[in-house]
């Protein structure tokens, strides 16, 4: 029998959709539970697209990944303006 050297990455399916507010308030309790300042790993992932700022504990870096950033960055805004009732 040949062995691989070639390494395999298992990926969980989730098929239950989440809204971006459920993506976010995960993400965030996700990155604060680790002890890492939410706000700068969120907005350095949104800026950036490197899922490497936002981390793997609780599956965050799966969750965020459910949504477009284009369409995390829409939400988020419609929620400023909304709270500055714009």
């Amino acid at each position: 029998m040949k062995v691989s050297d070639e390494t395999m990455l298992f990926r969980k399916v989730d098929d239950e959709p989440m809204t971006a507010e459920e993506v976010i308030t995960r993400v965030y309790q996700s990155i604060q539970e680790k002890g890492y300042n939410p706000i700068n790993q969120i907005l350095g992932y949104l800026i950036s697209g490197d899922p490497a700022y936002i981390t793997s504990y609780n599956n965050a870096r799966s969750d965020i990944r459910r949504l477009e950033r284009d369409d995390l960055i829409e939400e988020l805004l419609k929620e400023y303006a909304k709270a500055k009732q714009l």
